[in-house]
């Protein structure tokens, strides 16, 4: 059977609809699916951490590419879905949680000690709930540091957000979050007819590798400005930084510092790129 003949089997044994409050689509195209484990360049020495997994769709392609999976699903009915599919593997862990309250370095190095298993690298492969794909993407980066790579399937928009240039619309804390901690490419772009139901937007799969290429001397304050820079994103960046009270700077402070890194103090936040703000944080 193909994928879309097993979704269709297993929604009618389970009794399941897509429930809108976990964002489900269910991905049925097979070619789809394996050119996301492709982009993913998962291998036999890779543990794999797949967020909502769903039906399985694409658990079934990682856990014949990857040498462990962690599956981290929020939804009980699908906790029983996934057990019965998968009975006969043994690659895999299964938890029933929010990806958002796990800790999954903790979860890596509590497999590796159980299972007795080391990995060349750990990977995130996933069809991300759209609903809350900003957060989720920030915790991969910002929290977990055993993670090297992330290939994740989300709203084509959002996808790109992540690789915006500036001067346009979609650059943004997204864009500046993405291009500090790692390498961002679109890989796919994927129509709404490969999901059951259909989503009323085109989805894309983006690549990000894991790298810092800025040495900044307070991540702390970076994070600070770049969200509070795009707070008022119409405004003066100088104006939304003293109307948020950026590192508690007064007007005067933070037109002086702009003017220490040669930069105009009628500038919007939009124009500048990422090595502007590094340079902002290193002169206060």
């Amino acid at each position: 059977m193909n994928t879309l003949a097993k979704t269709r089997s297993i929604m009618n044994k389970f009794d399941i609809r897509a429930n809108k409050r976990y964002g489900q689509n269910f991905l049925i195209d097979d070619n789809v699916l394996e050119n996301i484990v492709n982009a993913s360049n998962v291998t036999d020495e890779d543990l794999v951490i797949e967020i909502g997994p769903g039906l399985g769709n694409l658990t079934e392609y990682l856990l014949d590419r990857a040498k462990y999976v962690l599956l981290v699903e929020i939804d009980p009915k699908m906790i029983e879905v996934l057990n019965h599919r998968f009975n006969d593997r043994k690659n895999f862990t299964l938890i029933n949680n929010d990806i958002l309250q796990v800790n999954i370095d903790e979860m890596v190095e509590k497999i590796k000690e159980e299972k007795g298993l080391e990995f060349r690298k750990v990977k995130v492969v996933a069809n991300l709930p759209y609903y809350i794909t900003t957060p989720i993407i920030f915790k991969l980066l910002e929290d977990e540091n055993i993670i090297s790579d992330i290939t994740v399937m989300v709203q084509k928009e959002v996808a790109e957000r992540m690789v915006a240039a500036p001067k346009s619309k979609d650059f943004g804390i997204l864009t500046l979050m993405v291009k500090y901690f790692s390498e961002a490419n679109i890989e796919i772009i994927v129509p709404n007819s490969s999901f059951i139901p259909e989503p009323g937007v085109t989805s894309a799969v983006i690549s990000l590798e894991k790298k810092r290429n800025y040495d900044i001397k307070n991540e702390k304050v970076f994070f600070e400005l770049i969200h509070k820079a795009f707070a008022q994103r119409r405004k003066k960046m100088t104006n939304s930084l003293v109307a948020t009270k950026f590192n508690n700077m007064s007007k005067e402070e933070i037109e002086e510092l702009f003017t220490k890194c040669n930069l105009s103090t009628n500038t919007r936040a939009e124009e500048l790129e990422i090595e502007d703000f590094i340079n902002i944080v290193n002169n206060i």
